[in-house]
């Protein structure tokens, strides 16, 4: 078994989902006492989500850097960032060192692709809506057409995510909200959904909506557990 290196903390809501979901798996796998080889480095989300806001992403990408030099010195054997938005940063991190990085938007195109779907409608931060990081990869170099929200869904998606679900916030209204945008993207030709932020799925399940929602927290746990037992 692999050790996992996880970059955690934006936000714990979501890297908790993380480890407890890679774990499940490792069970599942393995069964008895078996659990997952995890280094765990976890940030304070109020300094990133600061960075973010102001647009500084050279020094959130040197301050995840350092945090994978750490778990690789730590003798991690891969690393993940358990988060979509800080995949801006993914190049760079991946430059600081000499293990492989895990990427969340390949993990989540290979499972699209197995399942035959090749229009797909994109949910998450703002960030990762509206530039080309996450959403360019899917379409460069795995051919998906990504479909995302109108400028109100998504400023409607963004506050959701950061004011209430990276608390720990699961408002019924909310989540009605995020029903009425996804069923907006399936009437748009999405033949499935992303959930492109790992805190929406503490909000929307797929027995809320018809069209299928891939969920990319458990995708990406999901990758991580045949990348560790492989």
């Amino acid at each position: 078994m692999k050790t996992i290196g996880i970059i955690g903390g934006m936000s714990w809501e979501s890297s908790a989902l993380y480890y407890k979901t890679i774990n499940e798996l490792t069970k599942q796998r393995l069964g008895g006492l078996h659990s997952a080889k995890i280094i765990l480095s976890s940030v304070d989300f109020a300094e990133i989500e600061r960075l973010q806001h102001q647009g500084d992403w050279t020094q959130l990408g040197e301050i995840l850097a350092a945090e994978a030099k750490r778990l690789e010195q730590a003798k991690a054997d891969f690393i993940l960032i358990a988060t979509n938005t800080m995949h801006k940063v993914a190049d760079v991190v991946q430059s600081a060192m000499h293990i492989p990085l895990l990427h969340i938007a390949d993990a989540t195109a290979k499972e699209l692709l197995k399942q035959k779907h090749q229009k797909v409608g994109f949910i998450g931060t703002r960030y990762s809506m509206e530039e080309d990081f996450y959403i360019k990869r899917l379409e460069d170099q795995y051919g998906l057409e990504v479909i995302t929200p109108s400028k109100q869904d998504r400023d409607e998606i963004h506050r959701i995510i950061y004011d209430e679900l990276c608390l720990g916030n699961i408002r019924p209204e909310s989540r009605e909200i995020y029903i009425d945008i996804v069923n907006r993207l399936q009437a748009s030709g999405a033949e499935a959904v992303i959930e492109g932020c790992t805190e929406i799925t503490l909000l929307l399940k797929q027995e809320h909506v018809a069209v299928p929602l891939f969920d990319t927290t458990y995708i990406h746990a999901k990758a991580t557990v045949e990348k560790a037992l492989a």
